[in-house]
């Protein structure tokens, strides 16, 4: 099978467009890959097919390390004080502690291990009381 170039183009736009729905950014560097090779196979049309599938892959590869190491720590990460108050549902009960999920992700995640200052059962409402590095600190919720 002959790829046009712009075979590549269209899977390129296609799969950053797919970013709409999957919001990884996973899609989206492999979607900047294909068009990277989609130009370049334009401008040296003589490049073979395994040519094309392995600029793709490298610049697939390249473009997602280049990404976690310089754009996303650029990323502004969510101030303590604006997850005091969020609340969540207990999902699961430990000693000292319990598995909560919240409506709206904590810091990227939904379900996260918290301390408690009082005793809960699961399917309680609970609120963030405070934050300290990795740890979360909840009170049931009165609302």
């Amino acid at each position: 099978m002959i790829l046009e170039p712009w075979y590549w183009f269209v899977l390129g736009i296609a799969l950053m467009l797919l970013e709409l729905v999957f919001t990884t950014f996973a899609a989206f560097w492999f979607g900047i890959a294909a068009l990277m090779v989609s130009l370049i196979y334009w401008l040296c049309p003589w490049m073979s097919t395994t040519i094309q599938l392995v600029l793709w892959a490298v610049f697939s590869i390249v473009c997602t390390l280049l990404w976690f190491k310089y754009i996303k720590p650029l990323a502004p990460r969510p101030k303590p004080e604006h997850i005091i108050g969020q609340t969540g549902m207990v999902i699961e009960q430990y000693p000292h502690q319990v598995k909560v999920r919240f409506t709206t992700p904590i810091l990227g995640k939904e379900e996260w291990f918290c301390k408690i200052q009082a005793p809960l059962e699961v399917g309680d409402r609970i609120q963030i009381t405070h934050f300290s590095e990795d740890q979360i600190f909840i009170k049931p919720y009165k609302g």
